[in-house]
């Protein structure tokens, strides 16, 4: 396939890039970052694993996505702020059969993605791997998982095979859904959960199971968005999810949050699509949610401050066009 990658230069779009360019597909990562986009066109893409194994896959980054022109698939990996300027400048990507696919965290971005190029284009997914960034052209791959594809209607389609099969030819765990929602609210639920615990603790992974008040303070978290998704119809149980999120945290024990590498970065965060999705679907359904809440105020205090601006901060748009 012809795959663009919006994001591309940032740490998930630089896992999933080198795996499907590795594996023969013909990938443009699509980034604004001058120092990645550079790094990546001269040296390869980087791609380290947690047991230090080393990969350099050759790759092209490219800034202004008129110079790849249309493609069989864009995957949208930005940060959820920069969802609609990024689509929206992607435009000459898009031929007739062009497929788009979030893979991002928190909830919205579908929605906002399909309000730009057509619901009938959109393709929704989650991803259980993990990544950090360690400087332009260089990744860690954190953290190995399943992926999963769907559309938010439940339909199957033959574009929604397709880039399943291209997944799966390049080494990826992936599956696809009738009923994409509740895997989405899933690993909403884990993100919710860890992000900003481990963001305002400082702790990888595997530090968050260790002690009674962040084991106490998640579980917490996670009522909440049971409470929220069962009112809208989300079949989610807390004992599956709790049970879930304590094993990836055991089995992930040095990945590094990707919010937490948003704070430490000095560089916006993307808790209004997580624990501010909680909140906002609590107002809206008269459901309390306290706990969630807090870690939004929380959060949003350590964004300013750092002082962060969106528009010229050069680290912001690491992740964005």
């Amino acid at each position: 396939m012809k795959i663009a990658i919006l994001g591309g230069a940032g740490a998930m779009g630089g896992v999933f890039g080198g795996y499907l360019a590795q594996a023969g597909n013909d990938v443009a990562l699509v980034d604004v970052w001058g120092d990645g986009v550079a790094a990546i066109n001269a040296e390869g893409l980087r791609i380290e694993d947690m047991s230090g194994e080393v990969r350099n896959i050759p790759a092209r980054a490219i800034a202004d996505p008129a110079e790849v022109g249309p493609v069989d698939l864009v995957m949208v990996f930005v940060k959820c702020y920069h969802t609609e300027s990024a689509v929206r400048a992607a435009s000459p990507l898009l031929g007739p059969d062009t497929i788009v696919l979030t893979l991002q965290n928190g909830w919205g971005n579908a929605p906002r993605i399909a309000a730009i190029v057509g619901q009938e284009r959109v393709l929704v997914g989650l991803t259980y791997h993990s990544a950090t960034l360690l400087g332009p052209g260089r990744v860690q791959h954190a953290g190995k998982g399943v992926t999963f594809l769907g559309v938010l209607d439940g339909a199957s389609s033959a574009r929604l095979q397709r880039v399943a099969e291209t997944f799966s030819a390049a080494g990826l765990d992936v599956t696809t859904t009738d009923d994409i929602l509740k895997q989405v609210w899933s690993k909403l639920a884990l993100n919710v959960c860890t992000l900003p615990t481990s963001s305002l603790l400082r702790f990888f992974a595997g530090q968050l199971i260790k002690h009674d008040g962040t084991l106490n303070l998640m579980r917490e978290l996670l009522r909440e968005v049971v409470a929220v998704a069962n009112a809208q119809g989300i079949a989610l149980e807390e004992a599956e999810r709790w049970e879930a999120i304590t094993g990836l945290l055991k089995r992930a024990t040095r990945a590094k949050a990707s919010m937490l590498q948003d704070v430490e970065r000095s560089r916006r965060t993307e808790i209004d699509v997580i624990n501010g999705a909680i909140v906002a679907a609590g107002v809206r359904l008269g459901i309390p949610t306290p706990y969630n809440n807090t870690m939004v105020w929380l959060i949003k205090s350590l964004e300013e401050r750092s002082d962060i601006d969106d528009h010229t901060h050069p680290l912001l748009r690491r992740g964005g066009l």
